[in-house]
């Protein structure tokens, strides 16, 4: 299937973004989303074209697994600081990036912003910001989600949003980068006022750490896009040590990355069926403790 702009995505209903390092991150993400039966947003963040070196490869590489999928997939540009690698976006076919000035002081941040929304909406791409402070990202001293000053105030927000003309807000409300234990407890009046505020869909970063039960009241309370990075590596990195531990022999890569690759499909279909609609009610699965596929 073709790509779907990302801002239809979002419009159409609550959407889980999922972040792809390799090959394999895109093939499970895009076979997770199928099994859900839900539309999903395939992810490249300046830390994993980092890691390829460039951007072209893994954006390619997305692009193609997704014209392959029975849902709807849209091709989205995360967390990038660099201009010179949002302004590759278009030519790589993503429909909308994360431009992330979040490090500057509050006056920079909007002037980088604006600048950089003018651009992709010159060529048609939806554009996400953040403001608070969600931390955790790779590079970064840690920070504490509940400290005073980390989350997104709401007149700030409406204020930033105004100024930036942004499509999107990721907001600090209490999840954190890089967790591997689903214990944030999220601040869902924050949400709701936050909500009543801008006018653009609300983001949540760092969803990995989000017990299921609170993310489904996120979502509920205003939460459109919820993105999701180390829940899989934590299932990819924990199959494998499984399957390495019981057949030390293997030398084969195959041989341990499909069935990482399946408990990464089974982690992108949980989150999925959690954040849609009709997702399942009750108590937490087994990713609750580990982020592990269950």
């Amino acid at each position: 299937m073709p790509l779907v702009p990302t801002g239809e995505l979002v419009a159409a209903e609550p959407v889980c973004a999922f972040n792809v390092i390799t090959l394999e991150h895109a093939e499970a993400i895009v076979a997770g989303a199928e099994a859900a039966g839900r539309a999903v947003v395939l992810q490249v963040s300046e830390n994993a074209v980092r890691f390829h070196r460039r951007l072209a490869p893994i954006a390619a590489a997305a692009r193609a697994v997704a014209a392959t999928a029975t849902v709807d997939v849209a091709l989205h540009l995360d967390h990038v600081v660099s201009a010179e690698l949002w302004r590759q976006a278009p030519e790589h076919g993503f429909g909308s990036v994360m431009i992330d000035a979040s490090r500057l002081p509050y006056r920079e941040n909007v002037a980088a912003t604006r600048a950089a929304a003018e651009f992709a909406h010159d060529r048609g791409l939806w554009v996400e910001a953040e403001l608070g402070t969600v931390g955790g990202k790779e590079g970064e001293p840690p920070v504490d989600p509940h400290a005073p000053g980390a989350r997104t105030d709401p007149a700030e927000a409406a204020s930033y949003v105004a100024q930036t003309g942004v499509d999107a807000l990721a907001v600090a409300v209490g999840s954190a980068h890089a967790m591997t234990v689903r214990d944030a407890v999220l601040d869902h009046d924050l949400i709701g006022r936050l909500r009543a505020a801008v006018t653009v869909p609300l983001v949540l970063h760092g969803s990995s750490g989000v017990p299921d039960a609170e993310l489904r009241r996120a979502v509920s309370g205003g939460i459109v896009k919820v993105n999701i990075g180390t829940a899989l590596n934590t299932a990819l990195t924990g199959s494998v040590r499984r399957t390495l531990a019981a057949q030390p022999e293997l030398v084969d890569p195959r041989r341990w990355l499909a069935p990482a690759r399946e408990a990464m499909a089974e982690t992108v279909a949980h989150f999925c069926r959690v954040v849609s609609a009709d997702g399942p009610a009750g108590a937490d699965s087994g990713l609750a403790s580990t982020g592990a596929a269950p």
